[in-house]
């Protein structure tokens, strides 16, 4: 557990995302030691899966579960059904690559990994200002998940509960890149593209793509992702 001098181990959601992956250097700045969940849920991207173990060996990560839990068998999601990604921008609306109930499902079987790594700190890397309208993505959740945690575990109830962090919960993705670039990651470690390309290239026009580029671009920074020729201009 944790000490005054040395935090303890920590547990860290690690999709293979930038946004994990900021979040898991994050963690380990803090001296935290990391025990890492990925989570095969049957994406479309399986690219993904591939940058976890790599981000995984970069950061030289305690522990690394892989679990899988094919949520094909569900749908109801352009990540795990016969669904077309939308690739005309970015709106408002809850689009369909929204996987219902992901972080929730996610969050508990974070929690559970982490009551068996005696581990009070989990760490998401959930982000409420450019997200494409998750609601499992909001701080209220956040909040809830921990109250919920809390009350439905045996170290929440021995008066241990979890921390649950969210350190880009109100960062902008150009403040993620910063991020980024000023842990000394590599943008290409990570992968965020919904629908790649045959030749295995970030397609540049999905809503991940769409907001990754954008928050790159404004913070001053060159995205090593490699995205297809055919990527879209910047407009938005």
């Amino acid at each position: 557990m944790t000490t005054l001098d040395q935090p303890g181990p920590a547990v860290v959601l690690l999709s293979g995302g930038l946004d994990s992956m900021v979040t898991a250097a994050i963690a380990r700045e803090r001296g935290h030691a990391l025990h890492v969940l990925t989570i095969d849920y049957g994406q479309r991207h399986v690219r993904e899966l591939q940058s976890a173990r790599a981000i995984a060996d970069k950061l030289g990560v305690e522990r690394h579960v892989e679990l899988p839990l094919d949520l094909r068998q569900f749908g109801g999601s352009a990540l795990t059904a016969d669904i077309a990604v939308p690739k005309d921008g970015v709106g408002n609306d809850i689009p369909v690559t929204y996987v219902p109930a992901r972080n929730l499902v996610f969050l508990a079987l974070t929690t559970a990994f982490a009551e068996t790594a005696a581990s009070r700190d989990i760490f998401i890397g959930v982000n409420a200002l450019d997200y494409s309208g998750y609601p499992d993505c909001r701080p209220e959740f956040i909040a809830s998940f921990a109250e919920t945690a809390r009350l439905g575990t045996k170290q929440g109830v021995e008066g241990a509960p979890f921390i649950i962090h969210a350190p880009l919960q109100h960062m902008s993705k150009a403040d993620i890149a910063r991020e980024c670039h000023r842990l000394g990651l590599d943008p290409a470690w990570s992968w965020s593209c919904y629908d790649p390309t045959p030749e295995g290239l970030a397609c540049g026009a999905c809503d991940s793509c769409r907001l990754r580029r954008k928050g790159f671009a404004e913070a001053g920074l060159v995205d090593t992702t490699p995205y297809s020729k055919d990527a879209p201009e910047l407009t938005e």
